[in-house]
């Protein structure tokens, strides 16, 4: 699973090292040497899980779609977006869904049990 194109149609094998990535940007993060740059590229569809080549300098737009299934892999890439949600109606009738992250340590510190004695003996008559 990439984390870089969450739309990933197809993997391919990159020619240096032989092994299946998602993308060149997976490629670079796990491998210490640099992706190989090839004309004829080997992909796998992950619809039906079949191989298969082809030719970049001859490249039709009926090689968008895998040969065995027909699953369009070459589509516009989703790549993760960093975004702030509310999940619920409407935040000014129940604010009970905002709550500020830093206050969760401040009440951990001063959260007790009934059964702890701490400073305890003081109180008592």
């Amino acid at each position: 699973m990439c984390k870089h194109i969450l739309n990933a149609q197809v993997s391919i094998r990159s020619p240096c090292c032989r092994k299946w990535f998602d993308c060149a940007e997976c490629h670079a993060e796990t491998q210490s040497h640099k992706l190989l740059q090839t004309m004829e590229m080997i992909f796998m569809c992950k619809k039906c899980r079949k191989a298969f080549r082809k030719n970049m300098e001859t490249w039709e737009d009926a090689d968008e779609f895998c040969p065995n299934c027909d699953n369009h892999f070459v589509i516009d890439a989703k790549t993760p977006q960093a975004a702030l949600k509310v999940e619920s109606e409407d935040t000014r009738m129940d604010a009970r869904m905002l709550k500020d992250e830093r206050l969760r340590k401040a009440d951990e510190e001063f959260e007790r049990s009934v059964w702890e004695d701490v400073g305890g003996e003081t109180k008592l008559g």
